[in-house]
């Protein structure tokens, strides 16, 4: 794994910083780094894991700042290397100065996710855990915070992990058919492992049966906002935002691309859009708007269809077709007319708002939280949360199936093969000595 390093031993990063007056902490790893430490604060190094308030020195001798610094000998850190945080005072001034003491005594700035990388390379953390990293930091909302630490503990880890023992043993046990043939072998080894196969191909199959609720946990709930020019769509939005996002004119077709924004609704990551008004129109641009707020509306996990109290009864037969089981009908500008609001339009129940003024919100938020809620949440918290790993997974089961079918030995081991390798690219666990290891131990051949 250390061929994944650059080549450059020891690195610094600005981990952290708050404002100018604020605390800014530097991390450095690498066999220099306890060195840079003591030539900087010219004392002995600290005990490890222990704050201590130190002064630092530049090479000339002059003071750069006064602040805590803490060493963790390897291989107990983040990075399996040694490691050396310095918590000192969040200036420009005193930033720079370090990253030039720091050089001075060879260490050079970390490249993006270098720490990470390291921390992977010397097997202290598994793909999976790293992506985890970065959602924790994009994490916007409640469930996204705790699915990036469930993520983090090694959740997926573990349950990849442990499918992948179970792949190298059943392709230890062709190998051994293979190779040694001879030898005093169970008979029905691989009839059982067959069996055992297809009981793991269903296991993962029905993991990846979770309707993309990871992904759509991490990326964000797709709710469209739709219906005929006019009838306040970007006003629902920009109520909903908290903040001006859209453009809000009497002018019809104001807007002509779609246009998004992220929110913490209710507890849950949503991605919500504005689109085109519904309508025939000669106008080009317009015309594209049009086009995509109605493919918008095929993606999206939810509908939110749009009408004008004004108009009652006439409706838009356009907005009436968008509606269905993932729709909400809302009747907006409901406090500028005196007649009762229906209960129910294709089926679904309508949701009175003024956007505007705010009348009706909470209860439209609480008929998307309901909405949203099966969607989101499931039996397992142990979700998909990226493309890749779909994607890895489902050729694991394609190839386990086939090896189920396959009569030849030898054509049945390199489908499990193929399985083993796509499971270990989720979490970068690839090792061909591994099957070595449990046909020996498995069988004690040549004992």
């Amino acid at each position: 794994m250390a061929s994944c390093l650059p080549a450059a031993d020891s690195i610094f990063a600005l981990s952290s910083g708050i404002g100018r007056a604020g605390v800014a902490v530097y991390r450095l790893s690498g066999s220099l780094s306890a060195q840079a430490l003591q030539k900087l604060s010219r004392k002995p190094l600290p005990a490890p894991r222990q704050a201590k308030l130190v002064s630092l020195y530049d090479r000339e001798g002059e003071r750069l700042d006064r602040g805590l610094a803490i060493w963790f000998p390897s291989p107990q850190s983040f990075t399996g290397e040694d490691v050396v945080e310095l918590h000192l005072h969040g200036g420009r001034a005193i930033a720079l100065a370090l990253a030039d003491a720091l050089a001075d005594c060879g260490l050079r700035p970390a490249e993006p996710g270098e720490f990470s990388r390291r921390a992977f390379a010397h097997g202290k953390l598994d793909l999976t855990q790293i992506e985890a990293i970065a959602d924790l930091v994009a994490a916007e909302t409640a469930l996204q915070r705790r699915q990036a630490l469930r993520q983090l503990d090694g959740a997926l880890n573990q349950l990849y992990e442990g499918w992948r023992e179970r792949i190298l043993r059943a392709q230890a046990h062709f190998e051994a058919a293979i190779d040694f043939s001879d030898e005093d072998l169970p008979l029905d080894l691989l009839s059982e492992t067959r069996l055992s196969l297809g009981t793991l191909a269903e296991e993962i199959a029905g993991h990846l049966e979770d309707g993309g609720r990871g992904e759509r946990l991490r990326d964000g709930l797709s709710i469209a906002i739709l219906g005929a020019p006019n009838v306040g769509k970007s006003s629902l939005l920009n109520c909903l935002a908290g903040r001006p996002a859209a453009i809000v004119s009497a002018v019809a077709g104001t807007t002509r691309d779609i246009i998004e924004v992220h929110l913490d609704l209710a507890g849950y990551p949503v991605i919500l859009a504005d689109t085109a008004g519904l309508r025939e129109t000669e106008e080009v641009i317009e015309q594209e708007g049009v086009r995509r707020a109605q493919a918008r509306a095929q993606s999206a996990d939810l509908r939110l269809v749009i009408f004008d109290a004004q108009n009652l009864p006439l409706l838009d037969e356009a907005s009436m077709a968008l509606l269905g089981p993932q729709s909400i009908a809302v009747i907006n500008k409901c406090d500028t007319v005196s007649m009762t609001l229906p209960d129910f339009l294709q089926g679904q129940p309508v949701i009175g708002i003024s956007a505007l003024s705010g009348l009706g919100l909470e209860a439209l938020i609480e008929k998307l939280k309901d909405l949203a809620a099966p969607i989101m949440a499931g039996g397992s918290n142990l979700f998909l949360t990226r493309a890749r790993y779909r994607t890895a997974l489902a050729g694991a089961v394609e190839a386990l199936r086939r090896a189920m079918q396959e009569e030849l030995s030898e054509l049945a081991a390199e489908d499990v093969r193929l399985a083993a390798a796509a499971v270990g690219r989720i979490t970068g666990r690839i090792d061909v000595e591994e099957v070595l290891d449990v046909i020996f131990r498995d069988f004690c051949i040549g004992k």
